[in-house]
Formats: structure tokens, sequence, C-alpha cells
């Protein structure tokens, strides 16, 4: 006795992302495609982490740099970019 409701479609697929980026991050990305950057260079960092679009990296010298995720470079590619 299962409700047809039940039966109705499938869930939809995830979209990689939520909102529409600013210039601004996508600037921050085309920086990040280069070389890993640090926090205080960009203050759309933490937006794009939040996004999955970049992540911290740790360096040898202890430092923290931020580098694109696979989804950060998906965008690019997406855009002709990478």
């Amino acid at each position: 006795m299962n409700d047809s409701k039940e039966l109705a479609t499938p869930r939809k697929a995830r979209t990689m992302l939520r909102r529409i980026l600013s210039h601004h991050e996508l600037a921050t990305l085309l920086l990040l495609l280069h070389s890993p950057i640090d926090l205080s260079a960009k203050p759309e960092i933490p937006m794009l982490q939040e996004a999955g679009l970049v992540e911290p990296v740790e360096l040898e010298s202890g430092a923290t740099r931020f580098q694109l995720t696979e989804d950060g470079t998906a965008v690019l590619r997406g855009l002709g970019l990478s």
C-alpha cells in the first residue's frame, strides 16, 4: 500500500553552486589557478571556502595558504579558463 507520491520523480541532482559568484570571487579563483594565496590576500576566501571552491593547505614553513579544490577548478574549466 504505497502512496503514489512516494513513487513520484527521483531526487534532483545536486548542483555545484547555490548562487552566482561575484566578479571579485571569480577573480580570486583566477589568482588561485596559478598558485596558492594567503587568507589575508583576498576577503573572498572565506566565502569561497564555504562554497567548497577553495581549501587550506599547510606549507612546509607552517604557513597556511589556500588553493583551488576540484570543484573550484571545474568552475574555471566550465568558463573555458583552465
